[in-house]
């Protein structure tokens, strides 16, 4: 799901109108009246996008503002461009910091070992997994941040977007998180809400 929004109010307006309108467009697809078809569940999820003007007084080299509660980041380009992309979040609010941060380093492929408090939670994990391994659970990007063990990376387990399932880091899809690697350079501003 990831789209590009222009940070303007009638931009909003037309893609909220668009959004309302499909429910009515699926209902219209319906099995002829001859035909037996299982009952199907859609999912259905909202969310509401946050302004950067709330959060930080100036879009500097860009804004990566990622809501935990929500399970979505936005990202602002310097030039006020914005995408949004699900994420998975931490477990537990005692695993999830909230606040101001930045991006310090990106790594394609990272490696990684887990925290010390991880390996005393879960004594049986490896001490390292190289970059590009299948188990890796950096997947192939990975942002990091100035708070130390925190980042937004990429996973190799798809399950996880949408829920609550990491150790404290936000994940994307890979091909998402390439994607926004790409796109922030390091001094990004990052808040978690």
């Amino acid at each position: 799901m990831t789209g590009t929004f222009r940070s303007d109010r009638r931009s909003m307006l037309i893609g909220a109108a668009a959004f309302i309108a499909t429910p009515s467009v699926l209902r219209a697809q319906q099995a002829p009246s001859n035909v037996q078809t299982p009952l199907v569940q859609r999912n259905i999820s909202s969310f509401a996008l946050h302004e950067w003007r709330d959060h930080f007084k100036s879009l500097g080299k860009g804004i990566l503002l990622s809501d935990t509660n929500r399970k979505v980041l936005q990202h602002w380009t310097e030039d006020g461009e914005m995408r949004v992309y699900p994420t998975s979040v931490p477990l537990t609010d005692e695993l999830t910091r909230r606040g101001y941060t930045e991006v310090v380093e990106k790594r394609k492929n990272p490696g990684w070992a887990p925290t010390p408090s991880m390996r005393e939670r879960n004594p049986e994990w490896p001490a390292y997994i190289k970059g590009g391994d299948p188990a890796n659970p950096l997947g192939t990007r990975a942002l990091y941040l100035s708070w130390q063990y925190y980042r937004i990376h990429g996973t190799q387990d798809t399950r996880k977007i949408g829920r609550r399932s990491s150790n404290g880091c936000i994940g994307l899809f890979n091909e998402q998180i390439e994607e926004v690697y790409d796109r922030v350079p390091v001094g990004t501003q990052v808040k978690l809400i």
